[in-house]
């Protein structure tokens, strides 16, 4: 399996220090969990059913016709490549590194192409994925460039696959609204915005006839009954999403001029994280874990991406690592 942020249990194991004593940084959530709804007996005790407002609660979130529920957008990614013959496929890179194994493991040709690349390949490939906002590295590909490479695709029956992991804080960007477009298949995940992976929940928006065959393949009962009244209950908060947003805005632009006074200026992010390239990612990576604060360390590209803190206690500590790390001769070995 491939390495992802958010394994404390790991960390905390390596380093000797217990998970109640770290600062987790390393998943890109939103660190203020949204409030929980009571969940009724009924929800445990029968199976669950569906248009129970969950799907028109998302339906009315994302501005899209027709939404499937999935349990975390990681299902999807790994549905997807099983929908079509193996065929070739581009994934802009660097991005979540879940999409191009998925399309690997499905027998699928993958190309991985930096962004200004896209246009030279495009006609040469059935799929192109996107993930937009970009993770790690934040990067926002407007809408107008993106129905362009979906209008050549759909021209030869090819697909644009939009994950919008990280969309929430900028939904005017979504492509959600177009989503019944076909060939335009779009990926949102709840966990991150709404600050509660733990639910599993994500959502795919797609044209109808893709959305029923891919509910074929996802079966009956996939998304548990609590998990669909905690998310319907969370789409319809429309006042605690702008309450979410704000305060998110607000935390990311706080942990950029933080990275920056400490004379490591972040090179790309968004409102849920900020990211930094650098050729002493791995050693500010252990330097921190060693202190207990978790970063997700993307070796490849010597980067690190930077969650939000959840509180005051947390940015100074936060502050105080940093600053003990630039005044720390450069010596720290990589573990």
């Amino acid at each position: 399996m491939l390495e992802h942020g958010g394994r404390l249990r790991l960390a905390a194991q390596q380093h000797g220090i217990p998970e109640a004593d770290w600062l987790d940084l390393s998943s890109g959530l939103a660190p203020w969990p949204w409030p929980l709804p009571p969940v009724p007996e009924r929800a445990w005790a029968r199976l669950p059913e569906t248009e129970d407002g969950l799907e028109q609660a998302a339906r009315d979130y994302y501005g899209a016709e027709q939404v499937l529920p999935v349990p975390g957008s990681q299902a999807a990614i790994q549905l997807l490549p099983r929908m079509r013959r193996g065929g070739r496929i581009g994934v802009v890179s660097p991005c979540y590194a879940e999409h191009a194994d998925a399309w690997r493991r499905g027998g699928h040709i993958v190309r991985e192409l930096a962004e200004h690349e896209v246009d030279y390949f495009l006609d040469s490939l059935d799929v192109l994925v996107v993930v937009n906002p970009n993770n790690p590295t934040g990067r926002l590909i407007e809408p107008e460039c993106l129905l362009r490479w979906h209008a050549r695709l759909a021209m030869r029956g090819g697909w644009l696959v939009v994950d919008e992991a990280f969309m929430d804080t900028t939904p005017n960007s979504s492509l959600a609204p177009l989503s019944d477009r076909s060939g335009l298949i779009v990926l949102r995940s709840f966990g991150k915005f709404f600050g509660l992976a733990g639910v599993r929940l994500g959502f795919v928006l797609g044209e109808k006839k893709f959305i029923g065959q891919l509910a074929e393949q996802l079966g009956p009962w996939s998304i548990t009954g609590p998990t669909r009244i905690i998310g319907q209950a969370c789409l319809w908060d429309v006042e605690g999403h702008r309450q979410q947003r704000q305060r998110s805005e607000a935390a990311s632009l706080r942990l950029t001029q933080l990275l920056a006074r400490h004379g490591y200026p972040a090179h790309g992010g968004c409102a849920l994280f900020q990211w930094l390239s650098h050729s002493r990612a791995a050693e500010l990576h252990v330097f921190f874990a060693r202190r207990g604060v978790l970063l997700r360390l993307f070796s490849e590209s010597s980067s690190l991406r930077f969650g939000l803190p959840p509180d005051e206690a947390a940015w100074v500590r936060l502050d105080e690592v940093f600053s003990e790390f630039v005044i720390a001769p450069q010596s720290v070995e990589p573990s």
